[in-house]
């Protein structure tokens, strides 16, 4: 006689963090490190390849894979966008990201940008009429747009997360894995870190 094993279906979920040349390395790193604390599986992926990414501040990044390999690999329960201005240029001129973050939007899933990012959101022509933030240098340009603005650290709009700097990276990246995990998961997580200001 054969017997038939159960499987135990695991809910696994899944991040895909695109980085490129001029990305803000601390918003990129604590993004991946705090999810990845939450146990979601994260996928860091060059925009143009897998070769290493020189950030705003000079420090490398290897990628996991190529943003053509990682696509492959999806669905992403959230796509998340560093800031730096220079990264936030390159996500804004690829038509790569644009296709990934309309996929993304049109399956209802999360969108996560910070700093400078939140511009590709405008370029490409994503989360109009929400409730978004972004680093004050790129304000003027946010508003210009079709959204409502906020001076929050981070803002959350339906399956829109944004936020504001390196500084409120921990807050992003908690509000990512609260909105995929479960408040529970984030405050498991921000405990160790001494990371105290979640809700």
């Amino acid at each position: 006689a054969h017997f038939k094993i159960p499987s135990i279906m695991v809910d696994v979920k899944k991040a895909l963090v695109i980085v490129s040349p001029g990305a803000e390395e601390m918003e990129t790193v604590i993004s991946v490190d705090v999810m990845r604390r939450a146990k979601i599986e994260v996928t860091l992926a060059g925009l143009e390849s897998s070769d290493p990414v020189e950030c705003s501040r000079g420090v490398k990044l290897i990628p996991d894979a190529s943003l053509d390999d990682a696509i492959q690999k999806g669905p992403y329960d959230v796509v998340v966008l560093p800031g730096g201005l220079g990264g936030a240029k390159n996500l804004a001129a690829s038509q790569k990201v644009k296709s990934v973050l309309e996929k993304q939007e049109k399956d209802g899933r999360l969108i996560a940008a910070v700093c400078a990012a939140p511009t590709a959101l405008l370029t490409h022509g994503i989360g109009k009429t929400k409730t978004i933030t972004s680093h004050p240098v790129v304000k003027n340009e946010i508003e210009s747009g079709p959204y409502s603005y906020s001076e929050a650290r981070v803002c959350k709009d339906g399956t829109i997360i944004t936020s504001r700097a390196p500084g409120t990276c921990f807050e992003f990246a908690l509000c990512i894995v609260e909105a995929l995990c479960g408040v529970q998961a984030a405050k498991d997580i921000a405990g160790p870190m001494f990371v105290n200001n979640i809700s």
